[in-house]
């Protein structure tokens, strides 16, 4: 029986998880400076965006679990930075909008993208050529 396949140095997904690992990590200096974890920073993104949409949506765009997602939304209403409430027209989604904290706090957080670029020091081209790939597989996924 051939176990190539099962050596550590033939497989995509260790490398995909590691480096997932390293940038989250690279990021929680910079996080830290606004209060906010990686996961709680992605979902502020979403909403300096979209500054409203359902939690489903939320769930959907950012791969996450509602059971994963509602203790962390319930903990950003409780500091400020957004509010749920249920939709008048579906009470069984909840609707989720940045408030005017959540809003202030996109001016602390813009410059985050440009210093972790300079973390991962690679070509504007190779960056776009990644980010391509990566989607694509989480397309197939």
């Amino acid at each position: 029986m051939d176990y190539e396949a099962l050596k550590l140095g033939n497989q995509l997904c260790f490398p995909l998880y590691a480096c997932a690992k390293e940038v989250v990590r690279k990021y929680k200096p910079l996080l830290d400076e606004i209060g906010l974890t990686y996961t709680q920073y992605i979902v502020m993104m979403v909403l300096w965006e979209k500054r409203e949409l359902s939690m489903k949506d939320l769930c959907e765009t950012l791969y996450l679990d509602s059971g994963t997602i509602t203790p962390l939304l319930k903990k950003m209403e409780s500091q400020g930075l957004l509010e749920r409430r249920r939709d008048p027209d579906d009470e069984r989604s909840i609707i989720v909008k940045i408030t005017g904290s959540g809003e202030a706090l996109k001016e602390k957080a813009v410059t985050i993208p440009q210093k972790m670029g300079k973390c991962i020091n690679i070509s504007p081209d190779e960056m776009k050529t990644l980010y391509n790939l990566l989607y694509k597989v989480l397309g197939n996924l």
